[in-house]
């Protein structure tokens, strides 16, 4: 049997509040915010730790 690294690069996750949210990922756990976005209306925002550069959680409002 052969290992393989198993690598997730990115994540969806639904919120209630995505003010509440991207406030605990940032200042609670330390992510970085790799894109806060809007419009129309509609915003997105991600979230990744700085130790990987290459993962990112998408915090995504539920509405």
């Amino acid at each position: 049997m052969t290992r393989t690294d198993l690598r997730i690069s990115s994540c969806t996750l639904a919120v209630h509040d995505l003010d509440e949210a991207l406030g605990f990922y940032r200042d609670v756990l330390g992510f970085e915010v790799r894109d806060d976005d809007g419009s129309e209306g509609m915003r997105w925002v991600s979230v990744g730790p700085p130790s990987q550069p290459d993962a990112q959680t998408a915090l995504n409002p539920g509405r």
